[in-house]
């Protein structure tokens, strides 16, 4: 008579596999995925391959789970380019546009990686070269006639943020704060010039 435990180990085979479907954040998905792969190989040790359980639980549970939260890692990061020096609050950008920006991000389980640059020109360099993501650009003033106004006034527009990435310009387009400039640029294109704005 066939023990009825084992037909309880078998149904969490399905039913951890619909959870893992159904997940939307990626770490909890690979969690699912683990737990997944060890009721898997239990199943086949309890059915007599061992050889296939130890596979299982080494290759596709164990090794598949940290190559996975390796790529999640990685890939999940928006790197946002700055000024150095340009920040007397600190040596970085900071307060609630920063805080927006972290939140819009981390609904999608992203998270924001700040990345200095001594000058504008290396800036504009890693902009080009693919290193970041997009730049955090303080409002610069100009000129107009005898007067000299900012660029964004600062009631209106807290800062200003220009990115490479048209599915992150939809993003923070979408949801940051209306104050907020966002600005889409062609790789190729320079954020600093005004040509090819969008």
């Amino acid at each position: 008579m066939t023990d009825f435990y084992i037909y309880a180990i078998v149904a969490l085979l399905p039913l951890s596999a619909c959870m893992l479907v159904v997940q939307t954040d990626p770490f909890h998905a690979l969690i699912i995925r683990g737990i997944l792969g060890a009721v898997a190989a239990l199943v086949y040790a309890l059915l007599g391959a061992p050889d296939v359980a130890l596979t299982e639980a080494l290759m596709g549970t164990l090794l598949a789970v940290i190559l996975s939260a390796v790529a999640v890692r990685s890939s999940m990061v928006m790197r946002l380019g700055f000024i150095e020096g340009e920040y007397p609050e600190g040596d970085r950008p900071a307060g609630k546009p920063i805080e927006d920006l972290r939140a819009v991000f981390a609904k999608r389980y992203m998270r924001l990686e700040l990345v200095p640059y001594p000058d504008e020109s290396a800036l504009d360099q890693a902009f080009k070269d693919k290193e970041i993501h997009a730049i955090y650009v303080k409002p610069k003033p100009v000129a107009h006639g005898d007067r000299t106004f900012t660029a964004t006034l600062e009631k209106v527009t807290v800062y200003q943020t220009a990115t490479r990435l048209k599915h992150l310009y939809e993003i923070m387009k979408e949801e940051l704060p209306s104050e907020t400039k966002v600005t889409y640029f062609n790789p190729l294109m320079s954020p600093f010039s005004s040509s090819e704005q969008h």
